[in-house]
């Protein structure tokens, strides 16, 4: 691992070097790309040298501790235990520092949310899941809008696809893909019983044109009048597109604009996420082997989450942690949830890579595709 590490902290001080250069500081993307990867290792470059210094004075202590007597080698005996500790807490931070990220991390999103089990009660649940990401995309400062949405008659929804454009957005909101569960006494119980209901959510990591290679001859295209509200054109002309992927047979329809050609872009953009989903899916599918991941398969059946309101408590089961803000979390306040799941990525994708070196300590042959 060390010599890891000095192999990133000798990138760290050429591209510091780099930001120094006239010629790169006069380059304007140049200097922001070098700054970017600086930035990017200055946390695990930092943290290697407060373990490198701990280490350091850790073999001072033992030295003096061996040479110490009496009321004096108790002393040092102490401080080396407290570095020992310091030492070891370092050297985990620094292990799941070098553990590779997803390479979707830095996707923008796009995030699908239904209502499910629950009836009116259960499209209520889904609208307040829909404003939670909303404002929670507000609070990082990132672009969100809602591409298509679906309404019921008691002001919930059907359904709602929102794309989020913004710096590690799908990093961040990954893991809310599954069943999400609230329990709470509806507003229309007269006997103060309490229900459950359920909502569904998916995160698709946005896909470019470059990713996933759609034949126009693949699509079907069809548009009609739209049912929904937005302007006096919306009703009354045939601005609704439906757009078919005849060799999936993924189907993705956009009404909410006034114009047809508004409606066929978010359709399509919204189509091209959900291929190339199905198609990691696919690939990870193939991958897979009998080892259950802590963080959860993502599978949109998984009750990943419950929202206790007479408790004001929300628990993660996939972690088993709970907290107990509710106001907080649906005002946009979803950062202790997402800190916890990433911490747990990160520790299920260490422990894999423990796995890994375990079967294959050549990391050639035999080991996993």
């Amino acid at each position: 691992m060390e010599e890891k590490l000095t192999e990133l902290e000798d990138r760290y001080l050429d591209l510091e070097a780099q930001l120094a250069d006239p010629e790169i500081a006069g380059d304007g993307t140049r200097y922001t790309a070098v700054a970017k990867q600086h930035a990017e290792l200055a946390p695990t470059v930092q943290a290697f040298r407060s373990w490198r210094a701990v280490r350091d004075d850790l073999d001072a202590a033992r030295e003096m501790a061996e040479e110490a007597e009496g009321d004096e080698r108790h002393s040092m005996d102490a401080e080396v235990a407290a570095l020992e500790a310091r030492l070891e807490e370092l050297a985990g931070q620094l292990e799941l520092a070098l553990v590779p990220g997803d390479p979707d991390d830095d996707r923008d999103v796009i995030l699908e949310v239904r209502a499910a089990a629950g009836g009116d009660e259960a499209g209520l649940f889904a609208a307040e899941l829909q404003q939670l990401y909303l404002r929670y995309a507000d609070r990082q400062g990132w672009q969100a809008q809602v591409l298509s949405a679906s309404t019921n008659d008691v002001g919930g929804i059907k359904e709602a696809t929102l794309e989020i454009v913004g710096k590690g957005a799908y990093a961040h909101l990954k893991h809310e893909s599954g069943v999400h569960r609230v329990q709470r006494v509806p507003a229309t119980e007269s006997q103060g019983r309490i229900h459950t209901s359920t909502a569904s959510v998916a995160v698709l990591p946005a896909a470019e044109e470059v990713d996933v290679d759609v034949d126009p001859g693949d699509l079907r295209i069809d548009v009609y009048r739209s049912s929904g509200p937005g302007g006096q054109s919306v009703n009354t002309t045939d601005s609704a597109v439906r757009i078919t992927h005849v060799p999936t047979g993924v189907v993705v329809a956009c009404q909410d604009e006034k114009s047809q050609h508004q409606n066929r872009d978010k359709a399509l953009r919204i189509l091209r996420s959900r291929l190339l989903e199905a198609e990691r899916d696919r690939a990870d599918a193939e991958r897979a082997d009998a080892r259950s991941s802590q963080i959860g398969t993502g599978d949109r059946s998984e009750k990943i989450r419950t929202y206790n309101v007479p408790q004001s408590r929300v628990t993660d089961h996939r972690i088993g942690r709970s907290w107990h803000d509710l106001d907080g979390l649906f005002a946009g306040e979803l950062d202790p949830l997402v800190e916890a799941l990433q911490q747990a990525e990160r520790e299920a994708r260490l422990a894999q890579m423990r796995d890994g070196e375990d079967a294959d300590p050549g990391g050639a042959g035999g080991g996993r595709s």
